[in-house]
């Protein structure tokens, strides 16, 4: 049986022969052998790199308003020697861990022998014994020392540990160490760190402060003093008393230290602001300028409203947070704190897919297409996969204003009767297509309106099947869609994925009144001496009518006030709105975009490898709320945009809302006013023959006609 096998059953095995190992080489150089074989051909680094650190020229970022935003560059990192870091900062680190660094030759045997008794204990792995000297060969050599918890690993890092330690001082390690360590929100070594959460050179940090650095070790993310400040400062005070018990600080030090108030600079001073955003731009600006992007020191003003950036990413994770704790309902998977908690214990991080449940939220401004904000997920130093950009995912019901879109283009009306009833088509596989409501109930014939505004499927389907799957896509890519749309039935209940980023800025053809404006971060770009030399152009284009356009915007509204997503108007905001809610069948992705006449914004949320988040998963209940949070918070701060003027070719009439036609004195009890994009207005009345709904003989004739050979749906008979 394979030793891998076993050692998977039976881990205290693992650590067994971790312990006969080196304990090997406490007694004649036994790993001398191990090693020889491990290290042969140059598979165990060479430390000579060591010494070739050389900081890398960086771009600076701004915002709109000229905010500095951020360095670009994957790693930030300042040197410094070691005299210029404070004592207290070095204790702190050493003392948290490593005590026994100045004591050791790379290797801690009381840590092995101690971390073998919890871990057989256990039966797991449970406490590592790496010391500094260990992490530093780990971290310096990441591309040749594997992160992965295996005993491989174990050895190679003792095997470059000592090599360190045979060719360096103490201090020297400990220099190497507190500038390549990694200490959370992209700052690596302690000078970045001292930066970016307290503004201030590593120097002049305080011992206070100096606790909560060396407390990020433990864990980067899961200590983090920006999220999770409660935290941080409790793993601070354990800190200060580990320093208390080694004698590095005095009672009374301790007792002070320990109720100073936890100070961070503004996020604009520490460069800690949009990562997804930033590195969107830093991708956009490679491509551009190549590896010059990162010698010439560019200046880079971008489309960001720090405000909003701000308000964007707390709408978010407070309600991902809300959904976690089970206020909508119960909650089965793993949650993003249990796995920053695993992952503090030695779990991995930076899995592709991650394991808990993750969103993406997109502000732009309709009018330039210029993006106000954007979070990619919830943790980048986690996960740098940008789902707002990179993501394709089912929009679900999202998708149906542009069908709607479609129909309005072709001529229907909000009123026009719609059959919202059960369907099947049967497939050239052999297979049929039944598609439901979500509630499984079908409301039979309704005005277009309705249909939209309470997210029928059957409805919209067979809207979509009138106007044909071709009008459809070609609508779509005039908004702005580029990912690839079959044409099948279900694209038009949102099965087709798209990128959020892309699916969201279409909304600016409602907000514009019929113009499309593409998504953009980057304004212009400067040389060192202050030139442009790049400033990229704006790109709009006329998709629908002022008129057309308008009448979405009036059944848009209803979604919000009266529809899928009135959670938006009973939690108070009454700004002029218009969205969309979105669900896919099987709650893998909810949505919800939405926009006033400034502002275009939407939000996904879902997991990486898409299954149900819960049971009745829902859009309007799970990422309405994010969406309402922000626009409330936004619109505290500015002005409350005007409501769309009315254009002169919309007309209005009262009709029948049970026959889309003329109200007269024989039908008064389901009397409505309606609009209508001049010249479509009903001429019967409600007394007249029923008024023909969607697929009615005529209609599916014009769709048999319509209909792409690669369709793998066969229309179903008049």
């Amino acid at each position: 049986m394979a030793l891998s096998s076993v050692l998977s059953r039976r881990p205290w095995l693992g650590w067994l022969l971790v312990v006969g190992i080196f304990g090997g080489m406490v007694g004649a150089g036994g790993l001398l052998g191990a090693w020889s074989v491990i290290c042969r051909e140059g598979r165990c680094p060479s430390i000579a790199s060591l010494e070739q650190y050389v900081p890398r020229q960086t771009s600076k970022v701004y915002a709109a308003d000229g905010r500095f935003i951020t360095e670009l560059g994957l790693e930030r990192r300042t040197l410094v020697r070691l005299q210029e870091i404070p004592k207290h900062v070095r204790d702190a680190v050493v003392i948290t861990e490593d005590r026994r660094f100045y004591s050791h030759s790379g290797i801690d045997y009381y840590r092995v022998f101690g971390a073998l008794a919890r871990n057989v204990k256990a039966g797991s792995y449970v406490q590592g014994f790496s010391t500094i000297t260990m992490q530093l060969a780990r971290n310096v050599f990441s591309d040749r020392i594997s992160r992965e918890k295996t005993l491989l690993r174990k050895i190679k890092e003792a095997r470059v540990a000592r090599a360190i330690e045979q060719r360096y001082t103490k201090d020297k390690i400990l220099e190497l160490y507190l500038n390549q360590v990694y200490l959370g929100n992209g700052a690596y070594g302690v000078e970045t760190a001292s930066q970016r959460y307290f503004g201030k050179p590593v120097r002049e940090v305080s011992v206070a402060e100096a606790a909560v650095l060396a407390g990020l070790l433990k864990g980067p993310e899961r200590y983090n003093p920006r999220r999770f400040a409660d935290r941080a400062i409790l793993r601070r005070n354990t800190v200060l008393e580990l320093m208390r018990r080694e004698g590095a600080i005095n009672d009374a030090d301790a007792s002070l230290a320990k109720a100073y108030p936890l100070q961070l600079a503004e996020r604009t001073e520490s460069g800690d602001v949009a990562p997804y955003f930033v590195e969107w731009v830093r991708q956009e600006l490679e491509e551009h300028f190549g590896k010059g992007l990162y010698d010439e020191g560019y200046k880079v003003y971008t489309s960001l409203d720090v405000d909003m950036q701000g308000a964007a990413e707390r709408a978010l994770e407070n309600q991902l947070q809300a959904i976690e704790a089970g206020r909508h309902g119960k909650y089965s998977h793993l949650t993003y704190e249990a796995y920053l908690a695993r992952s503090a214990e030695g779990g991995e991080r930076g899995a592709a897919n991650s394991p808990y449940l993750q969103g993406a939220f997109v502000a732009v401004d309709p009018r330039s297409g210029a993006v106000r904000a954007m979070v990619g997920g919830r943790d980048f130093g986690d996960s740098k996969f940008n789902r707002a950009v990179q993501a394709l995912r089912q929009p679900g019901s999202t998708f149906k204003p542009i069908v709607y879109a479609t129909a309005v283009h072709e001529g229907f009306s909000p009123a026009q009767i719609v059959d919202d009833s059960p369907i099947s088509l049967d497939q050239v596989s052999g297979e049929t297509w039944s598609p439901q409501n979500y509630d499984m109930k079908f409301m039979g014939n309704i005005p277009m309106r309705k249909a939209l505004y309470q997210s029928r499927n059957l409805a919209a389907i067979r809207t979509g099947m009138a106007v044909g799957a071709g009008s459809v896509i070609s609508m779509a890519k005039r908004f702005g869609i580029t990912t690839p749309i079959p044409p099948y039935p279900s694209i038009f209940i949102g099965s087709a994925d798209v990128y959020p980023v892309q699916m969201i800025a279409a909304y600016s053809v409602f907000a514009n009144l019929g113009l499309r404006t593409t998504p953009h971060a980057i304004l212009k770009v400067e040389n060192a001496d202050g030139k442009v030399v790049w400033q990229p152009t704006t790109e709009r284009e006329a998709v629908l009518s002022p008129e057309e356009s308008w009448l979405m915007v009036s059944m848009m509204k209803d979604v919000v006030v009266r529809g899928t997503g009135a959670r938006i108007w009973s939690s108070g905001f009454h700004v002029p709105a218009g969205g969309k809610t979105g669900t896919t069948n099987d709650g893998a992705d909810v949505w919800f975009i939405g926009y006033t006449a400034d502002l275009v914004a939407g939000v996904w949320m879902g997991f990486d490898k898409p299954q149900k988040i819960k049971a009745n998963a829902q859009g309007g209940e799970l990422a309405s709320p994010a969406w309402s949070s922000f626009m409330t918070e936004v619109y505290r701060r500015k002005p409350q945009p005007p409501d769309w003027p009315r254009p002169d070719g919309v007309v209005v009439r009262e009709i029948d809302a049970l026959s889309g036609q003329l109200a007269n004195s024989s039908c008064m009890t389901a009397l409505t006013t309606e609009f209508f994009v001049q010249g479509t207005e009903p001429t019967g009345t409600c007394t007249d023959p029923s008024p023909r709904t969607l697929l009615s003989t005529d209609s599916v004739a014009k769709l048999r006609a319509k209909a792409d050979s690669t369709n793998p749906f066969k229309i179903p008979p008049a």
